[in-house]
């Protein structure tokens, strides 16, 4: 038996030459939608959002993946780089660093690491068209006085 796939809706909307936003769940998200501009708007533009997209997918399946193995962990930060060539117009890479404050040994770092890009949705769309790496680097936690 499958089930129906699950629906994401996000609404877009832009001024010409103005602003334009991203209506998602119950934010609006400002965003940089303009072409030649002189100066940068400072706000994220596609391209960022694609990148953000991937960090949030990660730092989503580790609390999934956390709940299920179970695996303990303090905190996470991730940086994400998107790598683009002109022609054709694609992303060629995703590059990414999870910075994981946790106790947990190297295997269950590297068995929650092979979780987060087997089960990742947006990971896994990404990789099949672009290549997708990166590394978890631990940091224990610090001994409380």
């Amino acid at each position: 038996m499958t089930t129906a796939p699950t629906t994401y809706e996000v609404h877009g909307r832009s001024v010409a030459r103005h602003e334009a936003s991203i209506q998602a769940g119950n934010q609006t998200i400002p965003i940089d939608a303009l072409w030649g501009a002189a100066e940068s708007s400072a706000l994220p533009g596609p391209a960022d959002l694609l990148a953000s997209a991937l960090a949030a997918c990660m730092l989503k399946n580790l609390e999934r993946s956390g709940a299920l193995i179970p695996f303990s962990y303090e905190s996470a930060e991730i940086d994400v780089r998107a790598r683009r060539q002109d022609a054709p117009p694609k992303f060629v890479e995703f590059e990414y660093e999870i910075r994981l404050v946790t106790n947990e040994d190297e295997r269950r770092v590297e068995m929650l690491h092979r979780n987060l890009s087997h089960y990742g949705t947006v990971y896994n769309t990404l990789a099949a068209v672009a290549d997708v790496h990166g590394t978890i680097v631990v940091v224990k936690p610090s001994a409380e006085i």
